[in-house]
């Protein structure tokens, strides 16, 4: 069966070879490294509304699971084709293409394709920059431009990011009534789907490590943000713990998070990979936990410092 629809093709018929420089570029704006980093800036620096960057957060988490079970599922290979010949490009340029025109692992979906539908396109409707309308027209051209890209570098067929661009949409449609309908905790909900959507990865691809690395970041950052939420809690002056149920399952989640990884992880995978899950857990509950609590305890040092809080 074939995937392509001759794209790749027509496409490498037409194309100068400097384009290949220009496609590297753009695929990166779909790249792991820097949605991480758009992301956990946006998270860092709103201090607006800190539930709905921790679900865009969340929603990053569920989406890194979601292409990592997919792939195990479907297992169809990539392309065998390049657009330019290595050999034929500038020393100084190479670096760039064998990094994006080297891909391993199996094609379909297309892991860019779903991760910038679904981290743009929830920047576009929980990200307060400018309209709505603006928003979601520039994440929009970015999601189909890094699909371009992926097919003009010939790392995927056009069916590829099709379906990958397609699986994303779904996946937001399918949990966004949720987050919407509770917005309150928007940032929970966000962070236990990410939970849920690793333990299926989990499962699916036979205990993969990039299934077991995520799992420990998914927990590890449910556990940071519970930690996070009851900062806040004391912050407002509500509490103490064990006299508020929300508060108290908010605590026992926390736990029940770190219990859960070390076991899972210990259990069924190598420890190497265990110790490693374990850690990533670790530092995805610290970049979660610490904005916030960081956040809390500057604004009760201000009510320490004035009058009322002298009183």
């Amino acid at each position: 069966m074939t995937r392509g629809l001759d794209w790749f093709d027509a496409f490498r018929e037409i194309a100068p070879d400097w384009s290949v420089v220009l496609l590297g570029l753009v695929t990166q704006l779909g790249d792991v490294w820097f949605l991480g980093l758009l992301v956990g800036t946006v998270y860092w620096t709103d201090r607006t509304d800190r539930d709905e960057a921790a679900a865009i957060v969340g929603i990053m988490l569920s989406g890194l699971s979601l292409i990592t079970a997919l792939k195990a599922a479907f297992a169809l290979p990539r392309p065998e084709r390049v657009l330019v010949e290595v050999g034929t490009l500038p020393e100084l340029v190479r670096p760039l293409y064998e990094a994006t025109t080297t891909a391993t692992g199996y094609g379909f979906p297309s892991g860019h394709a779903l991760m910038s539908t679904v981290v743009y396109l929830t920047l576009a409707e929980y990200w307060s920059v400018g309209t709505r309308r603006r928003r979601y027209l520039v994440a929009t051209s970015v999601v189909i431009a890094v699909c371009f890209s992926r097919i003009g570098l010939g790392v995927h067929y056009f069916v590829d990011v099709v379906a990958g661009a397609g699986a994303g949409l779904a996946f937001l449609l399918l949990i966004r009534p949720l987050l919407d309908r509770y917005p309150t905790h928007r940032g929970t909900l966000a962070f236990a789907i990410a939970v849920g959507t690793a333990t299926v990865a989990l499962v699916v691809s036979e205990m993969t490590p990039d299934a077991v690395l995520l799992f420990g970041a998914s927990l590890g950052a449910f556990a940071g943000w519970q930690f996070a939420v009851l900062a806040r809690a004391r912050e407002a002056g509500h509490g103490p713990i064990r006299t508020s149920r929300p508060l108290t399952a908010r605590a026992i989640g926390v736990v029940l998070s770190i219990v859960v990884l070390v076991a899972v992880t210990t259990f069924f995978g190598p420890v190497s990979l265990a110790a490693q899950s374990i850690a990533l857990g670790a530092v995805a509950a610290t970049f979660v936990a610490v904005p916030v609590v960081y956040r809390s305890e500057q604004v009760r040092n201000r009510g320490r410092r004035s009058p009322t809080g002298l009183r």
